[in-house]
């Protein structure tokens, strides 16, 4: 039977057991963005002498684009049918992995490459006479406040630190409502937003809503466009 697995499990397979790990997509998303190690075996040639490439006796996950593509699916049920015994569908796909944050192999510029993993963090009981002199040394100029397992909270700049008294905590003053970016974004696209509402900054968090860090207006500006193997960071 095919086995439907996360992200953490993938890791788990490659480090533990040898899997051998396929992206099914077709050529030019491969060559976007692809997880490191992964071959590339487009869903189309497995019914044919690509799966021969594959050793049956170790595991195998297969991969696609996301959840709303069917590919790994279709593709792991093929080989299946060829004898495969060991056979992990990655359904989530390349870009749930991109999203949180982790290492690729591509021509893709993501924010990923950019995003400082270091801002000023408050929990949401700080008091503002701690997190301000913080605030004010750090060259982003503000706080990100997070909760529980790091989930994001909200921000704290120059305008929430003005007037504040010393003794309210960092979750009364914060803005609550601020823009999030995934890691697994385009720059490009980023810095198109980032210019049409006016950003100085933003947070960028993984999908449920834990921090990975902060991007400025200046690093989207800078990037360079050269491929290879990208590590955050």
């Amino acid at each position: 039977m095919v086995e439907v697995i996360d992200r953490r499990v993938v890791q788990g397979l490659l480090s533990s057991q040898d899997a051998q790990l396929v992206d099914v997509s077709p050529l030019w998303r491969y060559e976007w963005a692809h997880l490191p190690q992964a071959a590339h075996l487009p869903l189309e040639e497995l019914d044919g002498s690509a799966a021969d490439r594959l050793n049956q006796s170790r595991p195998v996950i297969v991969y696609g684009h996301d959840w709303l593509c069917d590919r790994s699916a279709r593709a792991a049920r093929l080989l299946e049918r060829r004898g495969f015994h060991d056979v992990f569908d990655y359904a989530a796909g390349r870009m749930d992995w991109l999203s949180a944050d982790l290492p690729y192999v591509g021509t893709a510029d993501l924010v990923s490459r950019i995003v400082r993993h270091d801002p000023v963090i408050a929990s949401a009981g700080d008091a503002v006479s701690g997190v301000e002199p913080r605030v004010v040394a750090d060259p982003a100029g503000v706080a990100v406040v997070v909760g529980e397992r790091d989930v994001v909270l909200g921000l704290i700049g120059d305008q929430e630190l003005k007037g504040a008294s010393p003794d309210a905590s960092a979750e009364e003053i914060m803005r609550s409502d601020i823009p999030t970016v995934r890691p697994s974004e385009e720059v490009a696209a980023l810095r198109d937003r980032m210019d049409r509402e006016a950003l100085h900054e933003i947070v960028v968090t993984m999908p449920d809503g834990r921090l990975v860090g902060v991007v400025s207006a200046g690093a989207v500006s800078v990037l360079g466009h050269e491929g290879g193997e990208v590590r955050p960071g």
